[in-house]
């Protein structure tokens, strides 16, 4: 009775702190940087709004989670090869944990490990709260609620563990009713222990995943703090204050001055880029209309030229009407002018000159002395 008033109590203290959390975690920038209101109506309580509209993994203190528990035969115990081998009578419940800070595509394919390797598994995650993960990991980017939201919505997942013990006992394990827990096999050392799954591995309730290479929440806040200058641009430009920030008055007019200077930059690299491809497309038509003009004063002088088509066939038609106007005579000699022209070969006579006015005179006055 003790333990279930106690777990009833921490229940309220959660929800009242889930409540709390959500107004920060659904923040919100409208395009002039103007905070809009929260992703959950104030008005209605963060069960009521699940069950109407929320399909991811219950929490572990809501109804589904609760019936899904209370139908489990804890008594039933299932070795893990029959979990494996998918011979076992019942779900075979799975408890995972971690931070899931930055909820990577490294996270979902360690709990899709998990599923592959067990059928008809029943997926627990757990995630820790952030007053134990800063005390014992360090700060993290996403606070506790928004990281209970980013794993829940995990299509892996069936059920979210919140306030996940750092050190799993007994009694936690008896209460959600593990079979087995999953994590990768390196040692994870916390305090004086060199390993908290050491126990669990001991009693054979340990499966062990996989890492995925190259991409971890470290790697991540990595590539950030290394580009730390951009993004801090890129949340300026978005509207956020340099308080919001943390960054000083004169960073945050350095970082614009250099921002419009940047803009101004690729602003002249752009203009030159395309004066050069104007420049490349005029030189393409400048070649283009060479090709074509000796196209054409080739045609032109094929046609007009000192021996073009054009005078060849002036030459030749200028021959047919001589031909036709002044015929060749015949080598032979015609034997009669009638049958020269019957033939052909006829030439008419030549033509007289022409008589001048005083040679008209002499005429008419020595035929007049003679009469």
């Amino acid at each position: 009775m003790m333990s279930s008033f106690v777990q009833n109590c921490g229940d309220r203290i959660r929800r009242t702190k889930i409540e709390e959390r959500r107004k920060m975690a659904s923040r919100k920038r409208d395009r002039n940087g103007e905070l809009k209101e929260a992703a959950y109506p104030n008005n209605i309580p963060y069960e009521e709004w699940y069950k109407k509209y929320s399909h991811s993994a219950p929490l572990h203190y809501m109804e589904a989670a609760k019936q899904e528990r209370e139908d489990t035969d804890y008594s039933i115990k299932i070795p893990l090869e029959a979990a494996r081998s998918g011979r076992a009578n019942r779900r075979v419940r799975v408890y995972a944990d971690g931070i899931y800070d930055m909820f990577h595509s490294g996270h979902a394919k360690q709990l899709m490990q998990i599923k592959m390797a067990i059928p008809n598994s029943y997926l627990i995650v757990g995630v820790c709260n952030d007053d134990l993960t800063h005390h014992m990991k360090g700060r993290t980017v996403m606070n506790e609620f928004e990281r209970y939201e980013a794993v829940r919505h995990c299509r892996y997942a069936d059920e979210i563990v919140t306030d996940a013990p750092w050190l799993l006992e007994d009694d936690f394990l008896n209460f959600h009713k593990i079979d087995f827990v999953a994590h990768d096999d390196i040692p994870y050392a916390a305090g004086d222990d060199e390993d908290v799954y050491k126990t669990i591995k001991e009693r054979g309730m340990f499966l062990a995943t996989d890492r995925t290479e190259g991409i971890s929440t470290t790697d991540v806040i990595a590539r950030i703090i290394k580009d730390y200058d951009m993004y801090i641009r890129r949340n300026l430009a978005r509207g956020y204050t340099a308080k919001e920030l943390n960054v000083s008055y004169m960073r945050e007019k350095k970082i614009q001055f250099e921002e419009k200077y940047d803009k101004l930059v690729d602003k002249g690299k752009e203009i030159i880029g395309k004066v050069k491809t104007t420049k490349d497309k005029g030189n393409e038509m400048l070649h283009k209309w060479e090709e074509k003009s000796k196209d054409f004063i080739s045609n032109f002088l094929d046609l007009f030229g000192k021996e073009g088509r054009i005078k060849t066939w002036f030459q030749e038609s200028k021959a047919k009407i001589g031909r036709a106007i002044s015929p060749t005579p015949s080598l032979e000699e015609p034997s009669s002018p009638a049958s020269s022209y019957s033939s052909g070969t006829y030439s008419p006579p030549a033509k007289r000159g022409r008589i001048s006015p005083s040679e008209l005179h002499e005429t008419g006055t020595r035929d007049e002395e003679e009469w």
